[in-house]
């Protein structure tokens, strides 16, 4: 006869729970030499907002499902995971003398963490004998559940129907290059600088059995960035992507993170019209009944916040999740004019150096020749809508053509490099191309010093598109404009009349406080007529406009220039009014 065992109540199991999720501190992985492991600890109300959007409730016969969790840390999902798969476990057997043969294949999570693996493996032991389990039955449980390993390495007999969890978020640059390496053999969404989150995608949906759902929560930069093309090709081609849940207004984890989150929940199934919702507050066990596909979820829904996509048609290029009224635009525009730089418009971004303490500082106390330092100008310069210089140069190691300096040629410079040696050989650059020691990350033409440019800093809640006459070198932060064909301040009007903003809002991802990422990747989205299909009168307007910073006549001129009708004059209207906090 099983021993009796004192179970403990809701509220005490409830106050275990949340002992669980503050219990793991963040840890270093040491074996795979990264500098961070990625961790961000999952608040319970998303948790169990997740798992009830995938339909893991304890309503279901969850013993017949089986559910993976690719990355538990301290066990965030865990918890609930456990606690519903008990509950449909006891709502279905009375007799608890079978659990652990009856559930031993119901749960299956990885970590790689070896103190955070023990820690977790302890207290979901301690949490079973909550529940009413025997130590024997707990032990033998969290055994056949847990896996101490890298889970991308990791190889499973058996399909899942649910996958659920937060991924980590870890740069290929913190990763030993041996390990990336290999990953890169397994995997192919893993492209250009994508982050680790983006192969845990990739094997999480090919572990899925035929209407399987996975349930994620993390960055939504891969919806939109170059690097998440693989990734949202192989979902357009295999998957149905079923909802996408911004969670701008919502604070998701346990501690800060700069880009929003969202919850992306995929299918193995045929594509169909995916769901977008958004919502700016989770009420913890707060469950609201709306629709017949989000029975029993947690949290406040608005009918109007909710709307659903057409399938996305497209295979790789950015996804478009917004508005209906917006997206049309876009597609209009797309379809009508051509993108920027088909309009023989150029957008660049200025230097990197790999070490700004050494190749930039005031330009009087740069010790090197005049032709050797340039004016630079940076996002602290812009401000308002002019270009307020605070005095500083950088170190130009190339000559006019874009080629390396012969130190012996400029003794001054030698010195200057010399003294700082130390420094400029620590870089990456410097030690792929150790002859070339001296060199910035990016090449510098200073013919761009002269040239006159549209300037945007990338990191804004606006759009601000300063005209540089041609005095500066942008750094890295700044992204720039040239053209040889359209006059820049009617260029510049045309941007500012809320046409910058719309194309990089619908694709760039936001980040936190707001603001969007104005990268060229995004700016090159823009379309913009030929600037011969621009009459003479409608010139002279928009550069006016530019210079008395008369948004509103720019919008006015770029109704007419665009063929806008009353509706999307309004869209445009609506865009340029929205004020994002601390846009500056």
């Amino acid at each position: 006869m099983l021993a009796k065992k004192k179970v403990l109540m809701k509220p005490e199991i409830y106050k275990l729970k949340s002992d669980l999720m503050s219990s793991t501190e963040t840890g270093k992985v040491s074996h795979r030499k990264t500098k961070g492991r990625g961790a961000v600890y999952t608040r319970l109300e998303v948790v169990d907002s997740i798992l009830d959007l995938v339909g893991y409730s304890a309503e279901r016969s969850l013993s017949e499902m089986r559910i993976l969790e690719p990355s538990f840390g301290s066990g965030s999902f865990l918890v609930s995971i456990i606690e519903r798969l008990i509950q449909s476990y006891k709502n279905k057997k009375k007799d608890l003398s079978k659990v652990e043969i009856d559930l031993e294949n119901s749960v299956r999570a990885v970590e790689l963490h070896e103190e955070t693996f023990q820690k977790t493996r302890n207290n979901i032991i301690a949490l079973l004998e909550a529940q009413g389990l025997t130590k024997n039955q707990s032990v033998s449980l969290v055994n056949s559940w847990l896996i101490c390993g890298d889970f991308l390495l990791k190889e499973f007999k058996e399909d899942f129907t649910h996958v659920v969890g937060n991924p980590p978020y870890v740069r290929q640059e913190l990763i030993a290059s041996e390990l990336i390496r290999q990953y890169r053999k397994l995997f192919k969404t893993i492209f250009d600088r994508a982050d680790i989150y983006i192969p845990f995608i990739e094997k999480s949906l090919s572990l899925l059995e035929k209407e399987g759902t996975l349930g994620f929560i993390c960055s939504d930069r891969w919806i939109k960035n170059r690097y998440g093309q693989p990734l949202r090709q192989l979902i357009n081609e295999k998957f149905f992507l079923k909802f996408h849940i911004d969670m701008n207004e919502t604070e998701a984890f346990h501690s800060d993170v700069i880009a929003y989150p969202a919850i992306t929940v995929i299918q193995n199934a045929p594509p169909g019209k995916t769901r977008v919702l958004s919502y700016s507050e989770i009420q913890s066990r707060l469950k609201t009944q709306i629709s017949e596909d989000l029975p029993g979820f947690r949290a406040v829904w608005k009918p109007d916040d909710t709307l659903k996509v057409t399938q996305i048609k497209s295979t790789n290029a950015p996804w478009i999740l917004h508005s209906n009224s917006e997206t049309k635009l876009i597609q209009r525009l797309e379809n009508q004019f051509p993108n920027i730089e088909l309009t023989n418009c150029k957008v660049g971004i200025g230097v990197a150096t790999g070490a700004d303490k050494v190749y930039i500082d005031k330009f009087d106390q740069l010790n090197v020749e005049e032709s050797r330092k340039l004016p630079i100008v940076m996002t602290r310069d812009i401000k308002t809508d002019k270009v307020i210089w605070h005095g500083y140069g950088v170190v130009n190691p190339f000559e006019e053509d874009g080629s390396l300096v012969s130190l012996k040629n400029y003794p001054k410079l030698k010195d200057y490099f010399d003294k700082h040696q130390e420094m400029i050989k620590q870089r990456n650059v410097a030690k792929r191309n150790p002859n070339n020691w001296y060199k910035t990350i990016d090449r510098i033409y200073p013919k761009l010093t002269k040239t006159p440019k549209l300037l945007i800093p990338d990191i804004k809640g606006e759009a601000y598109i300063v005209f540089e006459e041609g005095k500066y070198y942008p750094h890295h932060n700044l992204y720039y404009i040239t053209s040889e064909e359209w006059d820049l301040r009617a260029l510049q009007a045309v941007l500012l009349s809320g046409i910058a903003k719309l194309f990089v809002s619908a694709y760039s991802t936001k980040m936190r406080g707001g603001f969007l990422r104005f990268q060229a990747q995004y700016l090159r989205r823009i379309r913009v007529p030929y600037w011969k299909h621009i009459n003479d009168e409608q010139r002279l307007k928009l550069v006016e406009a530019a210079q008395n910073n008369d948004h509103q006549g720019s919008r006015i001129l770029v109704s007419e220039i665009y063929g806008l009708k009353s509706g999307e004059i309004d869209i445009l209207e609506e865009i340029s009014a929205k004020k994002e906090k601390n846009s500056k």
